[in-house]
């Protein structure tokens, strides 16, 4: 039994690039038509090729660009929406602190006499150091500073007298209903002499609704002629 022959594929030819290359050195640039086929398509790949890259640089480069800063904006986005939603969570706890806060200052806010209480109030300093048998050699208000929503008065103060009664004095002042702060103290000594007690008492009161009134107009005004 005779066996049949398989038919043989020919060989496919090899690629010469270096023969490739040889030629286009020979090819004249401005006379493109009288080129061989060969090279003729390797321009035009390589044209076709610097094309689609113009196309990438100018457009998809820019689309990407685009595309990172809209990756940046919904990164914020996300943020903002996870600190809203935290709050939104917590907005009950949050306003029992509001709450607490309105609170504790209203409370701060009845220990600041008002206008018509000052009197009083320094009356009842004056007291305080008389009753543990000071002696004032001092007792001088000075100009009042006015904040917000309060005032500031400061009292400059020297009394005599021994060092526990002075100890006692302030201690009377930290007890007093009205709040008021002793700075700037300063103790003298002297041989055989009672103690000199120089202080400044800083007292507070708050402000009525008209002073509050006042105040605003005038800090509109000098806001609008800081326009001007």
């Amino acid at each position: 039994m005779k066996k049949l022959a398989i038919p043989t594929l020919p060989a496919a030819p090899k690629f010469d690039f270096a023969a490739l290359v040889e030629e286009f050195k020979s090819l004249d640039p401005k006379d493109l038509g009288t080129w061989p086929l060969l090279p003729r398509i390797a321009a035009l790949f390589a044209i076709f090729a610097g094309l689609l890259f113009a196309a990438w640089w100018f457009d998809a480069s820019a689309q990407l660009d685009e595309l990172s800063l809209k990756q940046q904006q919904e990164t914020k986005l996300k943020e903002e929406y996870l600190d809203k939603k935290k709050q939104s969570i917590n907005l009950d706890e949050h306003r029992k602190q509001l709450a607490d806060i309105d609170k504790a200052f209203g409370a701060l806010l009845k220990q600041l006499p008002n206008k018509s209480e000052m009197e009083a109030l320094l009356i009842d300093i004056n007291q305080a150091g008389l009753g543990r048998g000071l002696q004032f050699e001092l007792f001088k208000p000075g100009s009042e500073t006015q904040k917000d929503f309060y005032s500031e008065l400061p009292i400059t103060i020297r009394l005599t007298g021994g060092y526990h009664d002075l100890g006692a004095f302030a201690g009377d002042i930290a007890k007093l209903s009205r709040i008021v702060s002793l700075t700037g103290i300063a103790i003298e000594t002297g041989k055989d002499q009672p103690l000199k007690l120089d202080v400044v008492a800083m007292t507070y009161r708050y402000l009525d609704e008209e002073e509050v009134a006042k105040q605003k107009r005038e800090k509109a005004a000098k806001a609008q002629g800081g326009k001007k």
